[in-house]
């Protein structure tokens, strides 16, 4: 009775330690589906948190699935762009598919200074100068003073402005990542369709349409356009 008795204590002493482990215990113990499922439910309550989104990137990035780990270090990238770490694994997920972060040509040093600002933080900037170039005229308009102030605002202003344009219109573009091993485009938004060519895992494609469930895109580093299954596509 008593070995009985010490059995059933040691497993619940076991199920206690494994319900009070971390997140990132589990994942330091190369448990990398307890850690997801761990990260995940943090998320319901953190949903902006960019961290969450890089260490659900990683997990996935260990269990092989490389265009769901792009798919979440992208969202991680989207709300915190000049964090280093993030921007390595993001570029690191894209390579092993084909993908480059930084599009041939740009200079690395320029794309990180596009990306230096949040695009919340980019608005805000916008607005600040906004109130700054009008409390400036308003001073100009009493005092004939601060003209070269004002002009200076407001020449930044636009700068500004025209910045957080470009990068709105970039992060409201609807994109997806090949999130199957091999993703068929077909021609069209159907099996009976024939099937013009096949994106790798980790791919990222732009979406232009959608029909049933099918999805045409556009793989802009292979110049492809056709229809995917939604099921081997996860949108960002």
């Amino acid at each position: 009775m008593k070995k009985l008795i010490l059995l059933v204590l040691f497993c619940v002493g076991l199920v206690t330690v494994g319900v009070g482990q971390t997140a990132e215990e589990f994942y330091r113990a190369g448990q990398y589906a307890q850690a997801l499922s761990a990260y995940e439910q943090d998320l319901k309550n953190y949903p902006n948190n960019p961290y969450l989104y890089y260490n659900i990137g990683n997990c996935y990035f260990k269990m092989g699935s490389k265009g769901l780990a792009v798919a979440n270090y992208y969202r991680a990238f989207k709300i915190y762009p000049r964090d280093n770490d993030i921007r390595h694994n993001l570029s690191l997920a894209l390579a092993s598919g084909g993908e480059t972060l930084v599009p041939t040509g740009v200079p690395v040093a320029l794309h990180k200074a596009f990306f230096v600002f949040s695009l919340a933080e980019l608005k805000g900037l916008v607005c600040l100068l906004g109130w700054t170039l009008c409390l400036l005229a308003g001073v100009l308009l009493l005092t004939r003073k601060t003209g070269k102030l004002s002009l200076a605002c407001a020449v930044l202003f636009l700068l500004c402005a025209g910045w957080f344009y470009v990068r709105h219109t970039w992060e409201t573009q609807p994109l997806a990542v090949v999130a199957s091993p091999v993703a068929e485009v077909r021609s069209g938004p159907g099996t009976n369709f024939p099937v013009s060519a096949s994106v790798q895992q980790g791919h990222l494609v732009e979406l232009a349409d959608q029909k049933d469930n099918w999805q045409q895109v556009i793989v802009k580093s292979q110049g492809l356009k056709g229809w995917i299954e939604n099921s081997a596509l996860e949108r960002i």
